[in-house]
Order: C-alpha cells, then structure tokens, then sequence
C-alpha cells in the first residue's frame, strides 16, 4: 500500500516537471524574453581616383571662301516664233487668195469705202500628216466680223479633201483681225463673208 502511494506520488512529480520543461521551451527559454540585438550597418564609401581633366578647345575652322563671281552673260531674247510647227520637209505654202483681201460679201468685193479692210491674216499650218502623204487641197469658209473687227461664226463651206484641212484653216482664220466697217461713225457687224484657203506643196 505504501509502495503504491509512493510511486503515484513520483509519477505525480515526474509528470509535473515535464510539463513545466515542454513549457519552458515553448517559450522559448530566457534568451527569448531578451530584445533581439540590432543588425550591424556597413557603409562601404568608395572615392574615385583624382584625375587630371585636361580641357579641350575647339578651334572653329576657317570660313570658306566666297565663290567666284560667274562671268557676266549677255541678255537673250527669245526668239519670236509663231505657234507654229516647224518640219524639216519643205511642205510649201498657203495660198491666202492673192495679193488682194481674198474677201467676198454677199454682194460682191469688198473694195468700196468704208467696208471691212484686214489688219492681221495669219497664215494656218500645214497639216504633218497631209504633207507627208503629199496632199493639196483648199477649205472655203463662211464667217463674221463682228465690232471689234474680230472673226467669229466660222463654218467650212466646202473643202477638198474633206476635213483634211478644215481643222487648221479653222484654228488661222479665227486670229485674223479687220478694221469693221463704219457707218455714219459706227461700226458695223458684218455677216457672210467668205474666204477661200489653198494648201499647196509648192515652195513658198
């Protein structure tokens, strides 16, 4: 019976300090109640190595010379040329009508006085094709003088061969000019005249 209580009693103690011990470890012991030492700093500070820092200056080159003056060249007028298109085979000429206006009114000539005389007749251009082909012909042409004395209304009576030079004695008649005919100090629209235009391969 002793016995017993004896080693109940030791089991009681063993047991006691146990757990005391597993508490004292959980803990952490005394060193964890202590506060943690603070961490050392190191500061590395590195100086760079003196260095002689020779300056350098820059010397601006020279400024170029100035470009020699370009020899004085004469004016040259442009040659006055017609619009007209030169080609290197002889094409001939355009017979205008004579040495006379190659005019006609309804009525007759037009030599009276005070009748519509011409100013400037530009003669038209050979057609490129018609003169390499070889081809002659003439355009007979209806038109008007109006106030001014320019040419409008232009219509192809007949032409031979047909719209071969119709397009160029066109283009010529519509720059001819005329002084128009006046009338008491007015002048004077002038309907129905007609001219006769002869594309010849005959030199001029």
């Amino acid at each position: 019976m002793v016995r017993l209580i004896v080693s109940i009693l030791l089991g009681a103690a063993v047991t006691f300090a146990l757990f005391v011990f597993m508490a004292f470890l959980i803990s952490g012991g005394a060193q964890r109640a202590e506060p943690p030492e603070p961490p050392t700093r190191i500061d590395i500070v590195s100086a760079p190595p003196e260095q002689d820092v020779t300056q350098r200056q820059r010397t601006p080159p020279p400024p170029p010379e100035p470009p020699e003056q370009p020899p004085d060249q004469p004016d040259t007028e442009p040659d006055a040329a017609d619009d007209a298109v030169s080609f290197g085979m002889d094409m001939g000429g355009v017979d205008l009508g004579g040495a006379d206006t190659g005019l006609q009114g309804p009525g007759g000539a037009m030599g009276r006085d005070g009748d519509a005389q011409p100013i400037v007749r530009i003669e038209p251009r050979y057609p490129p094709a018609a003169a390499r082909d070889g081809i002659e012909g003439w355009v007979r042409l209806r038109f008007t003088i109006d106030e001014t004395g320019g040419v409008t209304d232009i219509e192809i009576i007949e032409a031979e061969p047909r719209r071969v030079f119709d397009q160029e004695a066109r283009r010529a008649l519509r720059r001819w000019r005329y002084a128009p005919q006046v009338v008491d100090g007015v002048p004077q629209r002038q309907e129905g005249m007609t001219v006769q235009l002869d594309f010849t391969m005959e030199g001029q």
